[in-house]
């Protein structure tokens, strides 16, 4: 499994976390975020949902798909958190309610997206990687043409025999 995969896993299992914990402590956490508990569980469930969703789709797509919906959806995380700071800060009340209102919508829109992707195909500028089964690949070779010992022949013709004449 290589790294770019597993990072993109954990970031659907973090989500599926996050989601239980939202939906577990949903009284708790409302009061914290000054939301209702019934707008944590539906968003607890949304992020169960997205991660989940997430998690299978993730080894279907292509990693370069996956990797565009993930940073678009941290940095969407980035500006509602500093969106919901600046409300809070300034004496509103409605800063946990943006923060989990994108935390409801945006997992659910990553979900969606993921699943109408088409699946990974290996194109003709890349091609299947080899199975298990496969024989190695030959050890690589220099570019430079070898170098011959006899000359190249420059003519059609066959050579001339010395014989004596009769």
């Amino acid at each position: 499994m290589s790294r770019m995969l597993a990072g993109a896993i954990g970031d659907g299992a973090f989500k599926v976390v996050l989601g239980a914990a939202f939906a577990v402590g949903s009284a708790w956490l409302g009061d914290v975020f000054g939301v209702p508990a019934r707008l944590m569980v539906v968003s607890g469930a949304a992020l169960l949902i997205g991660g989940g969703i997430e998690v299978v789709f993730v080894r279907r797509r292509p990693m370069a798909t996956c990797l565009r919906l993930m940073i678009t959806y941290d940095i969407g995380w980035m500006v509602a958190s500093a969106l919901a700071l600046v409300v809070a800060w300034q004496g509103g009340t409605a800063g946990g309610e943006l923060w989990i209102a994108y935390l409801t919508a945006a997992p659910l829109l990553m979900a969606a997206l993921l699943v109408r992707t088409p699946t990974a195909s290996p194109g003709p500028e890349a091609p299947a990687p080899p199975g298990p089964d496969a024989p190695a690949a030959p050890a690589a070779t220099s570019v430079r043409p070898p170098v011959r010992d006899t000359p190249v022949a420059t003519s059609v013709r066959p050579p001339v025999r010395d014989t004596p004449a009769a």
